[in-house]
């Protein structure tokens, strides 16, 4: 049977784990606790168990892939097991480069490519929406302020 380290190291082969999730699948593995302990110790002095890499790679991967706002991307960070302000300090560090007001437009085309917002219920709907995406309240209410606008003066 490999040790506790050998198999930490090849969960962090496939992909980037935080150290809750690798001490959580070691022992789920049955390994005891102390071993658990030398192994985790041994994965971060030797830089294959970082949490902040983690941290920064869950925020680009929520940003950038799956297009959720600062509020979702934080969620799904402290979710990891992620310690709060090391997970708001990447979420700032990813989001200081995108323009949000852009993410909420791209998500309004997308969520309303058969759809529109001529009636109060699809209004409703779609804020629900973008909120459910992490997006701030105030610029979602103004990007939707803004598309209303435009299709009342469309019509």
């Amino acid at each position: 049977m490999a040790s506790a380290y050998v198999t930490g190291l090849r969960m962090l082969a496939r992909r980037e784990l935080c150290e809750a999730q690798v001490r959580t699948r070691l022992a789920r593995r049955q390994f005891d606790a102390g071993e658990i302990e030398e192994a985790i110790a041994r994965l971060v002095r030797e830089r294959a168990l970082d949490d902040r890499r983690t941290a920064l790679a869950c925020a680009r991967t929520e940003a950038l892939v799956r297009h959720h706002g600062r509020r979702r991307a934080l969620r799904q960070i402290e979710t990891l097991g992620i310690d709060r302000d090391l997970a708001r300090t990447a979420v700032a560090e990813v989001f200081e480069d995108l323009d949000e007001d852009d993410l909420i437009a791209q998500a309004l085309s997308r969520r309303l490519r058969h759809d529109s917002l001529a009636e109060a219920t699809a209004v409703r709907r779609v804020h629900r929406y973008l909120l459910a995406q992490g997006f701030d309240p105030a610029r979602v209410h103004a990007a939707l302020r803004t598309r209303v606008t435009h299709t009342i003066h469309d019509d």
